[in-house]
């Protein structure tokens, strides 16, 4: 069984740096870190381009934080080429008003904001990555995240991410073709356990952990 790692939006696949599971495949989602740009993202397009380096997996565990768990649904369909046995979707948003809509657009719409110190990149990238207060700014995972050009700091994220919309979350369960659960952390404000439960039949909630559980205590959710 090989066990893919899927980060939310803003992050890198560095978050699952302390993810205990030796057999695993932890790539950039596009548009992120070192993977390529896309020119729209949707969560179909999202999801074939990471299906690309795939191709020909079989009993696929996929486990994905926020953005990722809704990628990792996706790729559970069966129509993009790979067999998808078990997901565990992590910190899924899945009720958005039309202002949260709205306000992620424009966000998608914004230029590239370049900084003059990595020190203040760094700091951008951690906010938008949901990371500040759980990563070191120093350390080398952030690095990850970061372009350096010149003299000047950017995030390694395409503004252009944002703009991907909300998941049809009936839907993807419908289609499904994987055993899955939805998981959140008992502090997590993108979610409740009511809204996860409206949806499914299989929600676990980590006690004492927030949207970033899988950072916050890699070891609490096990693979179930």
């Amino acid at each position: 069984m090989t066990v893919l790692l899927l980060h939310g939006l803003g992050a890198t696949h560095r978050v699952w740096d302390g993810w205990p599971v030796d057999d695993r495949r932890a790539p950039d989602l596009p548009g992120h870190g070192t993977a390529a740009r896309l020119p729209e993202y949707t969560f179909s397009s999202m999801a074939a381009a990471v299906a690309e380096e795939l191709q020909g997996s079989n009993d696929l565990t996929v486990i994905g934080h926020s953005l990722g768990g809704v990628i990792a649904l996706e790729l559970a369909s069966g129509r993009y080429g790979v067999q998808v046995a078990t997901v565990i979707a992590l910190g899924v948003k899945v009720v958005w008003s039309a202002d949260e809509l709205a306000k992620a657009a424009a966000l998608a719409q914004r230029p590239i904001t370049w900084f003059d110190t990595r020190d203040e990149a760094a700091a951008r990238y951690l906010k938008v990555s949901g990371l500040q207060g759980l990563v070191d700014p120093s350390d080398d995972s952030v690095d990850h995240g970061l372009q350096h050009e010149g003299d000047r700091w950017r995030l390694a994220l395409d503004p252009k991410a944002f703009g991907v919309g909300a998941p049809d979350m009936p839907e993807l369960l419908r289609a499904s073709q994987a055993s899955v659960v939805l998981a959140r952390g008992e502090l997590d404000p993108m979610n409740t356990d009511a809204q996860l439960t409206a949806l499914h039949d299989k929600v676990i909630t980590l006690p004492g952990l927030g949207h970033n559980a899988h950072v916050e205590d890699p070891a609490a959710l096990s693979i179930r």
